[in-house]
C-alpha cells in the first residue's frame, strides 16, 4: 500500500479515459475458455467484458501474441501492456448547484454507476437522475467498467508471463489428461461443493476449467507492473470479472439448478422468477426473509426510552438491569450511514444489552435517515448537533461531569474529530474513548480506498455538495460487491436460479435496512479523510470554528480492530495507536468489519488477540509478540472500561429526568424511518 501522501498525490493525478463498454452475460461462455487467461490484460486496457472474454480467440492468428495456447517456452516474449486507450474524453451531463457543468470530463464514479441511479440534486425528492434498477450482472460490469478508465499504463514483466504460460499450459494438458481418463476434476470451491456438479462430467470440467482459469487470471492481475494504486484497482476489477463469470451464476451452466427445476417440475424456475422480478422492483437482491423482522418488534427491542431529538438525532437511555450502576454513564455513537441496531440486534448478540448487564448507563445516539430537507446538513452538522449536544444532554441528565464514549467504524471518526474540536475550546466531557474498527489514519482505507480519486470526489462535489442526498441503497450496493461471491452472486444463485426463499437472518436484515447521507457532509468526508487524509495532521482540517489536532483529545482510549475486516482493514485501526497522544489499549479479533466487532460473549465464538502495552510503528510486529485469546473481546474491553467507572450508584429507577422526559419508547421513530426504494 502506499503512504498517506502518496495515495493523495495518485488520487490527485488526472487519470487517462478509456473506451470500455459493459458486456453481456452471454461473455460468460467465453469467459471460460482456456484462452481466457489472457482476458485480463484486455480487460485492464479497457476493451469491453465481451470484448476481453473473446480478445484471445482473435489473437491467435498473430503471431507475436502470447497465448496460452502457445509453446511452453516461448521465445522472448514481450511484456503484455495495460494502457488506458486515448479516446476524446467523455463529457457527462452533471447537475451541480447554479446550473450544469457540461464540459467536466469526470467518469461517472463506479459506486454510481453500479447502483444505477443519479444522486444529483433533488434526489432526496425521489428524483433520479439514471435509469430504472438494474441486473446484479449489468451492476457488476458497471463497477468494472468505473475502475478501468483511470488505470494508467502498467505491464507484465516477459519473464514472468512466459512462466503464467507454461505453468497454464501445464495445468491445462493435466485436465484433458484427466478428462481423457474419465477421472473427476477435483473442484475445490464452495460454489461447486453440491454432488451435481461432481456427477455431470460437462459440468464439472466446465467448472475445473473455470478455476483453471480464474486462477491465472489473478495471478496475471497480481503480475502488473504499475503503482499501488493502479495495481489494487487491476486486481479488484479482475476478481470482479472472475466472480461474475462463475458457470454457477447462470443456469445453462449450472446442474444443480438444472437439477431443482427437474425434481420440483418447474417449482424453483417459477419462484425464482418471482425473485427476480420482485428484487428488480426493489432494486436490491434480497439477502433475508425481510417479513420475518421488524425494529422495535424482534431487532432493537432493549428497553428504555427517546429521551432527546432535534433535526438529526435522537438520543435514547436504556433502562438499567443491575441495582447499581458505574457513575460515568456509556455514551454509544454508531456509523451515520447505517443504522445503530447493529449493537442491539436480539438479546442475545446485543452489544447494548451487554454493556447494561455490566453496569452502565448506556445511551444511544441514533441517526436519522436524511430527506430532502436535511440535503444541507455538513460535516460540522453532525459535531454540533450529533456529539456536542448528545454530551450535554447525557451529562445533564446523569449528573456526570464527565462520561465514557464509544465510536463504531465513521461514529468513531465523527467521535474523535468532536472531542478534538472540543479539546480546542478547552472542554474535556469525556472520560475514555473506544474506537471500533474506526479509521483515523486514511492511508490504509481499505477496499474503498480503490474508489476514491480526485475525479470521482470532484463528481460527487458536482452533484451533492450543495444540497443533495446520496441514496443509502447505492452505498449498499457498493458494499455488497465489495464481497460478490458472499453477497451478490451467491444470492443470485439461490434466489433466482434455485427458487430458494432468503432465510431469516437479523444481521442481513439490518444489512439491508439503508441510509441516505446528506451530500455536503459525505463530500467534505470524502475529500478530506479519504482522499487527502488531513484528519492526522495537525491543525490541518477546521471544525465548528476549530483547528482540529487528534493528539489534544488526550483521553484513555480502547482501540479495535478486526483481522478480516475489508472496509477497514485491522493494520488500518492498529494506526490509531500511533496518532492518539494518550494511555492505548488495542486488542484484535477475528473475522470482519461485523462479525469480527459484533461478536457478543453468549455465544462464546471465535478469538481476539492482545499483546504488550507497547506498540511499535510495524503493526505485524506487534502482532508477533501478541496472544491469541479464545472467546469474545467484549470481555477485554469491559475489563478495561472498569477501570473508568469512577464509582458506583444505585440504578436510576427510570430513564431521562424532569427537563428530559421519556418522550417515545426505544427505539424511536427515527431508527424506523426507512429509505425509499
Amino acid at each position: 500500500m502506499a503512504s498517506g501522501k502518496q495515495s493523495a498525490q495518485d488520487g490527485r493525478a488526472a487519470a487517462p479515459r478509456a473506451r470500455v463498454r459493459s458486456g453481456t452475460a452471454g461473455s460468460a461462455s467465453r469467459g471460460t475458455t482456456p484462452a481466457a487467461v489472457e482476458a485480463t490484460a484486455a480487460v485492464a486496457a479497457g476493451a469491453s467484458l465481451k470484448e476481453a472474454a473473446s480478445a484471445p480467440r482473435k489473437r491467435r492468428t498473430t503471431s507475436k501474441s502470447a497465448t496460452a495456447s502457445a509453446p511452453a517456452a516461448p521465445a522472448a516474449p514481450k511484456a503484455v501492456s495495460v494502457k488506458a486507450a486515448p479516446v476524446r474524453p467523455a463529457r457527462p451531463k452533471l447537475v451541480a448547484s447554479g446550473g450544469r457543468a457540461d464540459g467536466d470530463s469526470s467518469p461517472k464514479p463506479a459506486a454510481a454507476a453500479a447502483a444505477g441511479k443519479g444522486t444529483g440534486k433533488g434526489a432526496g425528492n425521489g428524483a433520479t437522475a439514471g435509469a430504472a434498477p438494474i441486473s446484479p450482472m449489468a451492476q457488476a460490469e458497471a463497477l468494472i467498467s468505473g475502475l478501468l478508465p483511470a488505470m494508467p499504463a502498467a505491464q507484465i514483466p516477459p519473464a514472468r508471463l512466459a512462466e503464467l504460460q507454461a505453468e497454464y499450459l501445464r495445468r491445462w494438458q493435466q485436465l484433458v489428461t484427466g478428462a481423457s481418463q474419465h477421472a473427476a476434476p477435483a473442484l475445490n470451491d464452495r460454489r461447486f461443493a453440491n454432488e451435481a456438479w461432481r456427477d455431470s462430467g460437462p459440468f464439472s470440467w466446465t467448472a475445473a476449467l473455470y478455476l483453471l482459469n480464474g486462477e491465472f487470471m489473478q495471478k496475471m492481475a497480481e503480475s502488473v507492473q504499475a503503482d499501488p494504486r493502479t495495481q489494487e484497482r487491476v486486481r479488484f476489477a479482475t476478481q470482479q470479472f472472475v466472480d461474475m463469470l462463475s458457470p454457477a451464476n447462470f443456469l445453462a451452466t449450472n446442474p444443480e439448478a438444472q437439477k431443482k427445476i427437474l425434481d420440483t417440475r418447474g417449482e424453483s424456475l417459477r419462484v425464482g422468477l418471482e425473485n427476480l422480478v420482485s428484487d428488480l422492483e426493489k432494486g436490491r437482491i434480497s439477502q433475508t426473509d425481510e417479513e420475518a423482522f421488524e425494529v422495535g418488534r424482534n431487532v432493537a427491542t432493549s428497553p428504555g426510552a427517546v429521551v432527546f431529538q432535534n433535526d438529526l438525532v435522537q438520543l435514547i437511555q436504556y433502562e438499567a438491569s443491575t441495582p447499581t450502576v458505574a457513575k460515568r454513564p456509556l455514551l454509544l455513537v454508531p456509523p451515520c450511514i447505517n443504522k445503530f441496531y447493529i449493537m442491539d440486534l436480539q438479546p442475545d448478540n446485543s452489544l447494548v444489552a451487554y454493556a447494561v448487564s455490566q453496569g452502565h448507563t448506556v445511551f444511544m445516539l441514533s441517526w436519522r435517515n436524511v430527506g430532502a430537507d436535511q440535503g444541507k446538513l455538513t460535516w460540522d452538522d453532525y459535531l454540533e448537533q450529533g456529539i456536542f449536544e448528545c454530551l450535554r444532554v447525557v451529562r445533564e441528565i446523569t449528573g456526570a461531569p464527565t462520561i465514557n464514549a464509544l465510536g463504531f467504524c465513521v461514529g468513531g471518526t465523527i467521535l474523535a474529530a468532536a472531542l478534538a474540536a472540543l479539546a480546542a475550546r478547552g472542554e474535556h466531557p469525556v472520560q475514555s474513548m473506544t474506537l471500533m474498527t474506526t479509521l483515523l489514519d486514511f492511508a490504509e482505507p481499505g477496499v474503498l480506498g480503490i474508489f476514491v480519486d480526485e475525479a470521482f470526489v470532484r463528481y460527487r462535489e458536482q452533484t451533492l455538495a450543495v444540497d443533495g442526498i446520496l441514496k443509502g441503497q447505492e452505498l449498499a450496493t457498493t458494499f455488497s460487491f465489495l464481497r460478490p461471491n458472499d453477497l451478490v452472486w451467491n444470492y443470485v444463485v439461490s434466489n433466482y436460479l434455485k427458487g430458494d426463499r432468503p432465510p431469516a437472518f437479523d444481521l442481513l436484515y439490518w444489512n439491508a435496512d439503508s441510509t441516505n447521507l446528506p451530500g455536503p457532509m459525505y463530500c467534505w468526508y470524502l475529500r478530506h479523510m479519504y482522499l487527502q487524509n488531513e484528519l492526522i495532521i495537525p491543525n490541518r482540517l477546521t471544525c465548528v470554528g476549530e483547528s482540529i489536532d487528534l493528539r489534544s483529545i488526550g483521553l484513555p482510549t480502547f482501540v479495535f480492530g478486526a483481522r478480516e475486516d475489508h472496509i477497514v482493514p485491522w493494520r488500518a485501526a492498529y494506526a490509531n495507536t500511533q496518532v492518539l497522544d494518550a494511555p492505548v489499549r488495542f486488542v484484535l479479533g477475528a473475522s470482519g468489519h461485523i462479525a469480527g466487532a459484533i461478536n457478543p460473549v453468549s455465544k462464546n465464538k471465535r478469538s481476539y488477540w492482545t499483546g504488550p502495552a507497547e506498540y511499535p510503528a510495524d503493526p505485524d510486529a506487534w502482532l508477533q509478540t501478541a496472544t491469541e485469546r479464545p472467546g469474545s473481546w467484549w470481555q477485554e474491553w469491559s475489563a478495561w472500561l472498569q477501570e473508568h467507572r469512577g464509582g458506583e450508584q444505585a440504578a436510576p429507577a427510570s430513564v431521562g429526568n424532569r427537563q428530559y422526559p421519556a418522550l417515545e419508547p426505544a427505539p424511536g421513530s427515527y431508527v424506523k424511518a426507512r429509505a425509499p426504494e
